[in-house]
């Protein structure tokens, strides 16, 4: 059992009590989805219910009293034959031995148990929509303890989701947390270090993609954090691009948003480098104005600091930038006010980071931008993408994409960039790929 789970569970009890005099939570673990005929994806637990229990099984349900400060998991049985196909089990006995439950059940009992976990309590935690077969199974327990009003028995009046509370505590990290992803972030600067130095005109982008991998779970991460963007020449332009088989020209910028997981928390990094090691002029213009945003962002962002005004920076940067280099043209104010710099620079600066890469918690509170807090993390990725297609700019301009991003921590004082050290200037990509 990993020694922070009980302390979440501690926290997350104390918020519950405080919320509700009588609450109890109710967590499904993540489905399993079939990829084809009998064979099933990959399977990975769902986040909320990894980060109270640690337990990555399917099939299973996480039941938090407040009242009572007790953890209930419903698990599958150990069963020898299905462990020779698919790999052992913690069963009844091992959910409570090794993952800190205080009674576990089988998962075959759920719709006699859920009744009786929920009964005399007024405000059930569950995400509602989330799952719609699981909400069948939830309300029908809600139904079961009506019908025994007779007897005394309760039923909720309230069902909350438990976002409300379990996001928040998510969004900042633990100590814990953060070495958990300052190895992802080593791992992943590994392999984007790599990919500058061995890529080549002729290679293909999905061999790029297999060395990201390879040194991925060479260094132990489960899985990659999201599905790896290796984007060549003009696919450079596609934001989420996942194909990956285009073959690599000379002269092509490549841009690679790849991240590991590790320890279930994830790495979120962009680097885009010319194949080769040289820039045409065209694309060291766009490069060096898409890092000049980056790094005034990344100097913004602090205690105090909403993402909404680091997004203004990078859009203040970029615009003004496109400006100077003949590719926007009027007024620098009326640009921004128009958004007139979305054709060229169309997402958010900013998201948050954890255990998903985009990952949960508020981005407003009480209706305004919420202020950023020590521990909590973020990406900072502008970018700027001119389509291949795109006649209203010069032909040389045409098909450059480029983007750049770091994880950044913000601290008491300011903030740490936890992916720092992957080239990222002019003379550092050269040397990363060998010039």
């Amino acid at each position: 059992m990993r020694t922070d789970q009980p302390k979440r569970r501690a926290a997350f009890f104390d918020a519950m009590a405080a919320s509700s005099p009588s609450a109890v939570a109710v967590i499904p673990a993540a489905p399993v989805f079939v990829r084809n005929n009998d064979v099933e994806h990959e399977y990975r637990q769902d986040s909320d219910f990894f980060y109270l229990t640690g337990f990555d099984e399917p099939h299973s349900v996480a039941v938090l009293d407040a009242v009572q400060r007790r953890l209930t998991l419903l698990v599958r049985p150990r069963d020898r034959e299905r462990e020779v196909w698919d790999g052992p089990r913690a069963g009844v006995d091992g959910a409570k031995a090794a993952f800190g439950a205080d009674e576990a059940f089988a998962i075959s009992e759920l719709a006699d148990k859920l009744p009786d976990l929920i009964q005399n309590h007024s405000r059930v935690y569950y995400r509602l929509g989330h799952d719609r077969a699981f909400d069948d199974r939830l309300l029908a327990a809600v139904d079961r303890v009506r019908a025994r009003r007779r007897t005394g028995a309760v039923a909720p009046a309230e069902i909350v989701d438990p976002g409300v509370i379990l996001h928040e505590m998510r969004l900042r990290k633990s100590p814990d947390e953060v070495e958990t992803m300052r190895t992802a972030a080593r791992i992943t600067r590994e392999a984007h270090e790599l990919a500058m130095s061995r890529t080549r005109a002729g290679m293909h982008e999905y061999e790029v993609e297999a060395m990201l991998l390879d040194t991925f779970r060479r260094h132990g991460s489960e899985r990659p954090a999201y599905g790896s963007i290796v984007g060549s020449g003009p696919n450079a332009c596609v934001l989420h691009y996942r194909k990956n088989d285009r073959r690599i020209e000379a002269g092509d910028l490549l841009l690679i948003d790849a991240g590991c997981e590790y320890g279930y928390y994830a790495s979120d990094v962009t680097r885009t480098f010319p194949v080769g090691g040289v820039f045409s002029r065209e694309k060291q213009a766009i490069y060096e104005l898409v890092l000049e945003a980056q790094l005034e962002s990344i100097g913004a962002a602090r205690p105090g600091v909403t993402l909404d005004e680091i997004h203004k920076l990078s859009v203040g940067v970029i615009a003004r930038g496109l400006l100077r280099l003949g590719l926007l043209s009027g007024d620098v104010d009326k640009i921004i006010e128009t958004d007139g710099y979305k054709r060229f620079f169309m997402h958010r600066t900013s998201h948050w980071l954890g255990m998903d890469v985009h990952d949960v918690g508020a981005y407003f509170a009480g209706g305004k931008p919420r202020p950023l807090e020590p521990f909590m993390l973020l990406t900072v990725e502008p970018g700027i993408y001119i389509a291949p297609d795109d006649e209203t700019v010069p032909a040389e301009w045409r098909g450059i994409g480029v983007r750049i991003e770091d994880d950044v921590l913000v601290t008491e004082s300011g903030s740490e960039v936890l992916t720092a050290g992957i080239p990222k200037t002019v003379e550092e990509v050269r040397r990363a790929c060998g010039l």
